[in-house]
């Protein structure tokens, strides 16, 4: 696909509302809560069924998410032969929260784009599970593990069925709840609980913009179904408008790992890596391009709130790739490329009508290669003691030939190279950047194009690292004080590596082909339409993205091909490479900014509550306790001290008449 032809918003075809409780003749969809079901009834067997589960809850757990594609797949299919018209459909299961004007049902949207979603999430997803069969097989809580990932699985159908932004959010905190769980899965590991903690709290400053956007939604149109929203939106001022479109962003940078809220998404690498593959790949950080896709009628209407996307899209695949350039953790390099690539995608949503579509093209491709690069990145953890240090590693390609042939495909599919699955995705998004008005196509455009070079360079330093040059892992020990002893990891984990290797290669071209994706979203996200180009010709841009792609390449060879690979890190280093180490300071910013004038803020609180509210309190109560006790001590029982206190009053009335007399 090309910036030619792209896609527009603007039509979208009537909803067709079914009942799961009535026949019809849309048989497949009339069932299409079993999505949800299966995955969720998954977990919770495996998690009420403890440890009597251990035998077989790993084969319940894949065999639920594999049934749910194959559903997924027949429901795909079903759409697909429906008219055009007939492919948006809503499926009402029950009325959720029926209070006064606040009506919500719970139901599905059955349509292109929550389908090719349905089919992202359970594919790769059951792949990725029937990879963590093999790769947590020596782990005692397996079955616990499986659950988990069920529930993950759940909550992301869930978020991308909802009929309405109340459901999307229940999926969407349903997803953090799940996240939290599996990247803390290593309880015992300080870094892992403290890695999950953070990316709970910086997934709830997220989760509040969006929370906050659907209160206004309802505020102002009284509904939060998609298709009520969508067709009263227009009616709303322009600056209603902007603010809900900037809180559904700040959403969508919370849950998709987008600046300033990146900083959890490399950390969350403390989990298992198929719980990276998974988070990484195809669920959870797609999350926030899904919502601003659905939510094309909105921004559709704020162009300032398209450039706000634009511009966190562009800084984020910036970010990404400047400290994927330094580090030496191959699972945090995968981490900052996810990063980078989920950049592109928002950039590309950002973009508009034309660009909508190209968002979810390079998702999907994204989905194939990353999901193969982090569990070939497992795969060479499961050989080498989960060592993570690439400088350990080293000439892995002899003994690894599997992972080293799929993970290189993922590698070269990541980079652009010619007609795999990134270079057709990432191509077309580079070329409608370009095709921007005026400075913001030189900057959108000419930003994208330096991301290319640059993922090229650490991706290539990747490779070279892990497979290539001496193998670095004989003379050392892990950190266990083991050897090493490199292998190839069993069929159960290099078949799913082999499956999304395929797609990495042909993806691609097999989406864009005759804009076979982009005619398929219409329904979703609006007609299609030719566009115009930008300054540069379409045949010069691709020349130089290739171009800007071996220069990348050719660089991190010349740093790190050419020469021995020191075991440790050099300390003497420029202030980018020290500032990349350190994430581009971005935890410390976030830090001043944000964490430590909240807890000075919590402190003072704290401090306020305990001595001005508390201590009111104590105060009075103190102060009521000692003139009981004072007047108490005036109660002696004897007659003749209740006589002189009478006689003493008297004397003071008569005193206090008499002035009163002869005032």
């Amino acid at each position: 696909m090309t910036g030619s032809s792209l896609l527009a918003g603007g039509v979208h075809p009537a909803v067709h509302t079914l009942d799961a409780a009535s026949a019809s003749a849309d048989g497949v969809a009339q069932f299409a809560w079993l999505l949800l079901a299966l995955p969720l009834c998954g977990a919770v067997v495996l998690l009420v069924g403890g440890r009597s589960t251990n035998k077989w809850g790993h084969l319940l757990g894949c065999g639920t998410v594999i049934l749910a594609f194959c559903y997924g797949l027949a429901l795909f299919l079903s759409t697909t032969a429906s008219s055009v018209a007939g492919r948006v459909q809503e499926l009402h299961i029950f009325s959720w929260i029926p209070v006064n004007a606040l009506q919500v049902d719970f139901g599905l949207r059955i349509d292109p784009l929550s389908v090719t979603f349905v089919l992202l999430i359970t594919g790769v997803g059951a792949l990725i599970h029937v990879y963590s069969v093999g790769y947590m097989s020596h782990d005692a809580d397996r079955r616990r593990f499986f659950a988990y990932l069920n529930l993950f699985v759940a909550a992301m159908l869930l978020l991308v069925l909802g009929n309405g932004f109340v459901t999307l959010y229940f999926g969407w905190e349903g997803v953090g709840l799940a996240s939290y769980l599996l990247i803390g899965w290593y309880q015992n590991r300080p870094s892992a609980a403290t890695a999950a903690k953070k990316a709970f709290l910086m997934n709830r400053v997220g989760d509040v913009g969006l929370a906050i956007a659907i209160f206004l939604m309802f505020a102002n149109l009284g509904t939060t179904q998609y298709s009520e929203v969508f067709a009263r939106i227009g009616t709303l001022p322009s600056g209603t408008i902007l603010a809900i479109s900037l809180l559904l962003l700040l959403g969508a940078c919370g849950k998709s790992g987008q600046f300033p809220l990146q900083a959890w998404l490399p950390d969350a690498m403390e989990g298992p890596t198929p719980v990276s593959a998974l988070i990484h790949a195809a669920t959870m950080v797609t999350a926030g391009v899904y919502l601003i896709a659905r939510a094309n009628p909105i921004y559709d209407l704020t162009a300032d709130g398209r450039l706000a996307v634009t511009i966190i899209g562009t800084i984020t695949l910036l970010i990404g790739c400047v400290i994927g350039c330094a580090y030496d953790d191959i699972k945090k390099v995968l981490a900052y490329s996810t990063v980078s690539q989920i950049g592109y995608m928002i950039l590309a949503v950002g973009l508009g009508p034309i660009g909508y579509a190209l968002g979810i093209i390079h998702l999907l491709t994204h989905g194939f290669f990353k999901a193969g690069l982090f569990l070939g990145a497992g795969s060479v953890m499961h050989a080498m003691n989960d060592e993570v240090d690439m400088r350990k590693f080293g000439g892995l390609a002899r003994k690894m030939p599997v992972t080293f042939v799929t993970f290189g495909l993922g590698y070269l599919a990541l980079i652009g190279f010619p007609f795999l699955s990134g270079y057709y995705s990432k191509d077309a998004i580079i070329e409608a950047a370009f095709g921007q008005e005026g400075w913001r196509g030189w900057v959108f455009g000419g930003a994208a194009m330096l991301g290319v070079a640059l993922t090229a360079f650490y991706m290539t330093r990747l490779m070279l690292m892990t497979f290539f040059g001496k193998q670095r892992w004989k003379d050392l020990r892990s950190s266990e004080g083991e050897e090493f002893h490199p292998h190839e990891a069993p069929a159960v984990m290099t078949i799913p590596m082999i499956v999304l290797a395929i797609g990495s290669v042909g993806a691609g071209f097999f989406f864009t082909s005759d804009n076979r994706i982009a005619r398929w979203l219409e329904p979703s996200l609006g007609e299609l339409r030719e566009t115009g180009h930008g300054p540069i010709p379409q045949l010069w841009l691709t020349v130089l993205s290739v171009g800007l792609m071996v220069v990348g390449a050719g660089l991190a060879w010349l740093f790190v091909g050419r020469k021995p690979v020191p075991v440790t890190k050099p300390e003497k280093v420029s202030w980018v490479v020290r500032a990349a180490r350190y994430d581009l300071y971005g935890n410390a910013l976030n830090e001043a900014l944000f964490a430590n004038p909240g807890a000075a803020l919590t402190r003072a609180l704290v401090t306020a509550d305990d001595k001005g509210v508390d201590g009111t309190v104590t105060g009075v109560a103190g102060l009521l306790g000692f003139l009981s006790s004072w007047l108490r001590r005036t109660q002696t029982g004897f007659v003749r001290s209740y006589a002189l206190t009478m006689l003493g009053g008297s004397v003071l009335v008569v005193a206090a008449l008499l002035m009163v007399r002869f005032a």
